[in-house]
């Protein structure tokens, strides 16, 4: 069965050519955004949410954000296939990233950035934590759209 684009029991892997987040068959607990161009952005609401968004839902191709350092949640802005977001895109996912941690009343943060494909979870870590790779770290100011 293929479900999202997503290959169970063996079955060979197939792209789904309309990706939706709202078809992803895992219960999250997430907050949900769309930006200008339709582009979807989840943050994970708990240590176990952030988990299953960063290494359940998200695809290989999705991007990846948190907060440089210090408690947030996880943030995946959903790529649709064969389309890249812009940098504004990007950037106001990372913003999205800032809002949802603890300095959500700071200035300017970084936030790191990297594509779904490059976090991971060490073994035995407790609910949150994830090691990343590749990391692009961006400068925002901490915000939600409108």
């Amino acid at each position: 069965m293929v479900v999202d684009g997503r290959a169970q029991h063996g079955e060979r892997y197939i792209v789904a050519m309309s990706f939706h987040p709202a078809t992803i068959p895992y219960d999250v607990g997430v907050w949900t955004y769309e930006l200008p161009g339709g582009w979807h952005v989840w943050a994970g609401r708990t240590a176990r949410d952030n988990d299953r968004l960063s290494l359940k839902v998200a695809r290989n191709d999705d991007w990846w954000f948190h907060l440089r350092g210090m408690p947030g949640s996880h943030v995946v802005l959903f790529v649709r296939d064969g389309v890249e977001p812009d940098k504004d895109t990007v950037k106001a996912a990372a913003a999205i990233a800032a809002y949802h941690s603890k300095q959500r009343d700071g200035g300017m943060v970084a936030v790191s950035a990297t594509r779904a494909r490059f976090v991971s979870k060490p073994r035995g870590a407790k609910a949150g934590t994830v090691s990343i790779k590749r990391e692009v770290v961006l400068k925002v100011r901490p915000g939600i759209p409108d």
